[in-house]
C-alpha cells in the first residue's frame, strides 16, 4: 500500500463508517485472518480480493457481528458489532457467499418474511430490482437454481436501501448480462451515498466498481490500492503498428518516449507516453503509415501481477 493512499483514507478518518484494526481470528494450521487492518469511508466502495479461504468471508461475518475476534477490534459507525449487533444490522444490506434460505415455498414469500422483520411495507424498489435480475419471485425456493437463489439474495440485501453493503462474491451464479445489470444497482446505491465492502475475485467488477481495493491472501493483507492511481497514471502505453518495414526500422530512433519492445514479426512497437509528451508522439507517428494505434489500459489485474506478485490463475 503506498503511502498516498494510507494519508487519503486517513484524511477521512472522520467519515469512516467501518473501522477493522489488527483483527485477528486464528483457527489453527494457519487458517483464518491475521493483523487484518483497513478503513472504508462513508460512501466509498472497497473491494476486497483473494482467492477461496484466503479470509474474506470470516472478516465480512465479523463486520456483521457473527463471530467474536481472538484480538483487534471492528467498529461499525463506532458501534462494536459483536456487542451492538441488533442496532448495527437495520444499516446494513448484507449478502453471504453461502446462501441457505429458511423453508418457505417461494422467493415471494422469503422477500416478504425478510420485509416483515426490517418492517419495510414499500416493496417498489424489491419489485425494480426483481425487474432488472428477470427473477420470478413466484418459483419454489427448493427447485430454484444458484443464479435464481443468488438474484433473490440480492434483492433482500438491497430492497430496503440501507446505508452500507456487506456484500460476499455478489455475483456468483449470475450471467453476462446480470453482472451489468447489478454492477448497474451498485452504481446507483453508492449514488445515494452508500458504503460498500465487496469481496470479489472478479477484477473486471473490481475494476469497475471500487474506490480502494485490498488484497488478501492466507490471511494477510497484503496490498491496499487506491483506484485512482489505477485510472489516472501520469502516463500511458499504446501499440503502434506499422505497415512497411522500413517505416518500423526507423520509427523512433530518438524517442520522445520510452520504447518498452519491438515485435519485429509484427511490425509493433510498444511505448509508454508521459502525457507532457503527446504532442511529440502524435508528431513523430504522423510521418508514418500506421496499421493501427491503440492503447494497452492499465488493470487491476496487472497491476496485482506487477505489484502484489499474483498470477492470473490466482
Amino acid at each position: 500500500m503506498s503511502q498516498a493512499t494510507i494519508d487519503k483514507i486517513n484524511a477521512m478518518s472522520e467519515d469512516v463508517v467501518i473501522d477493522v484494526s489488527h483483527l485477528t481470528k486464528d483457527y489453527g494450521k494457519g487458517r483464518g485472518i491475521f493483523d487484518i487492518s483497513f478503513k472504508i469511508p462513508k460512501g466509498k466502495v472497497f473491494g476486497y480480493c483473494g482467492t477461496n479461504g484466503a479470509g474474506k468471508t470470516t472478516t465480512l461475518r465479523h463486520i456483521m457481528g457473527f463471530i467474536k475476534p481472538d484480538s483487534g477490534t471492528v467498529t461499525v459507525n463506532g458501534l462494536d458489532p459483536w456487542k451492538h449487533g441488533e442496532e448495527i444490522k437495520p444499516h446494513i444490506g448484507y449478502l453471504p457467499g453461502e446462501i441457505a434460505f429458511p423453508p418457505l415455498e417461494s422467493g415471494s414469500a422469503f422477500l416478504r418474511s425478510q420485509a416483515d422483520i426490517i418492517h419495510l411495507t414499500d416493496m417498489k424498489k424489491a419489485e425494480r430490482i426483481i425487474n432488472s435480475l428477470q427473477l420470478d419471485p413466484t418459483a419454489p425456493l427448493r427447485r430454484m437454481s444458484k443464479g435464481m437463489k443468488q438474484k433473490t439474495a440480492i434483492v433482500a440485501a438491497f430492497m430496503h436501501s440501507p446505508d452500507i453493503y456487506l456484500l460476499d462474491e455478489p455475483t456468483t451464479g449470475l450471467d453476462p448480462l446480470m453482472r451489468e445489470a447489478f454492477i448497474e444497482l451498485l452504481e446507483e446505491e453508492k449514488a445515494r451515498g452508500a458504503t460498500v465492502l465487496m469481496s470479489n475475485h472478479m477484477f473486471d467488477e473490481l475494476d469497475e466498481t471500487c474506490d480502494y481495493v485490498g488484497f488478501i491472501k492466507e490471511g494477510h493483507i497484503v496490498d491496499i490500492v487506491d483506484m485512482d492511481e489505477i485510472r489516472h497514471r501520469p502516463f500511458r502505453e499504446f501499440v503502434v503498428g506499422f505497415k512497411k518495414h522500413d517505416e518500423y526500422e526507423q520509427a523512433f530512433k530518438n524517442p520522445p518516449c520510452e520504447v518498452l519492445r519491438r515485435e519485429d514479426d509484427l511490425l509493433n512497437i510498444i511505448v509508454r507516453v508521459n502525457g507532457n509528451n503527446a504532442d511529440k508522439v502524435i508528431a513523430e507517428i504522423s510521418k508514418f503509415e500506421l496499421r493501427q494505434v491503440s492503447e494497452i489500459k492499465y488493470t487491476l489485474q496487472r497491476y496485482f501481477m506487477e505489484s502484489v506478485g499474483g498470477n492470473a490463475n490466482e
